[in-house]
């Protein structure tokens, strides 16, 4: 591999760009705007209320025209990746970017109308070559072996085609039924996929469709549930649910050591420092703060030697002459020279 990331000690913020808008749209427009585009997504995804960004601060922080914003903006609208909102002033319009892998599956996936004497709503149906379709999509194919991870077996084409009908008939993003079944099989001990359809129909009707949402509502709901996603996404276990033995130190650090989750995530930021990261080297972190009698971050600053350092496990030799009692360990000097001198 000749492309390889290094990683770091302090969390500066990340946006994530979807490969779609790499692989599909970035080579077909010109550097000035794609740098719009990408400047344009990060201020989206920042959702920092206190800024106030428009398309001049664009044109300034590029040092660009202000009409070669405007000109970008008009071009990805025809390619069909963001909408524009207008507002009063014609110049300060608003920007929607457009979800990439939502764009896939509506482009890629025909919905069959079936007619009824009730005029019911129309629905998607997924057919065999559909399914063989969606398997060639990178989103798709990512999202199935992710669930056979979670459920430890592998997806039957008849339950690969019920989750694409979800995908479609719900308006559901690939990560988000990815989560239903973690959240069912791990949270709920449940791997029955009609139960795991009546949680995505669940959060359907509640207007959850992405991610942010998702975790809006758990908070609500199950904040536990989002206490452990968030110490594991920290942790870098995006696509593992913790075990019960890994949920209870958790459940400890919060109720019976009373640390807030800034003071966790602070400790699951040490994880860089070893290459196996795991919850027991946090809880070593945790208890050795707890003894320091830290009780916010601030704290950590002001204390030396607290953070325990990972210890190196020295592996026995597997030379089968390391135990061997040497034969001249009962020799004095003296004598071993006396015996080298008769031969």
């Amino acid at each position: 591999m000749l492309f390889i990331q290094q990683t770091t000690e302090m969390d500066l913020g990340d946006t994530p760009i979807e490969n779609i808008f790499i692989n599909d749209f970035m080579p077909m427009a010109n550097g000035t705007y794609v740098k719009v585009y990408l400047l344009g997504f990060k201020y989206a995804h920042d959702k920092d209320l206190s800024l106030s960004i428009n398309h001049q601060t664009i044109a300034r922080h590029l040092s660009i025209p202000l009409s070669d914003v405007f000109d970008a903006w008009d071009f990805w609208e025809q390619k069909g990746i963001i909408k524009k909102h207008s507002s009063d002033d014609a110049s300060e319009y608003s920007i929607e970017f457009l979800n990439l892998k939502q764009l896939y599956i509506d482009n890629n996936f025909k919905a069959i109308n079936i007619s009824t004497e009730d005029e019911k709503p129309s629905i998607y149906s997924c057919s065999t070559s559909d399914l063989m379709e969606a398997n060639k999509v990178p989103e798709i194919k990512e999202m199935f072996y992710n669930i056979n991870q979670t459920i430890r077996r592998g997806l039957v084409p008849k339950e690969m085609m019920e989750i694409l009908e979800w995908i479609y008939n719900y308006n559901m993003d690939p990560d988000l039924i990815v989560r239903a079944f973690m959240y069912s099989v791990e949270h709920k001990k449940i791997k029955n996929i009609k139960y795991i359809g009546a949680i995505i129909r669940n959060w359907y009707d509640q207007g959850i469709t992405n991610m942010d949402k998702l975790d809006d509502y758990l908070e609500k709901t199950d904040l536990r549930y989002v206490q452990y996603r968030k110490i594991f996404k920290a942790l870098g276990f995006s696509v593992r649910e913790p075990s019960e033995a890994e949920r209870n130190a958790i459940n400890q650090w919060i109720d019976e050591w009373k640390f807030d989750m800034d003071i966790i995530l602070k400790a699951c930021e040490n994880s860089k420092k070893t290459p196996n990261p795991n919850i027991n080297y946090i809880h070593s972190i945790l208890h050795a703060w707890k003894n320091d009698n830290v009780q916010k971050v601030s704290d950590i600053k002001d204390k030396k030697n607290i953070t325990p350092s990972p210890k190196r496990q020295i592996k026995p030799s597997s030379n089968k002459f390391h135990n061997f009692e040497q034969r001249t360990s009962k020799y004095t000097k003296d004598e071993l020279e006396n015996l080298l001198r008769k031969k």
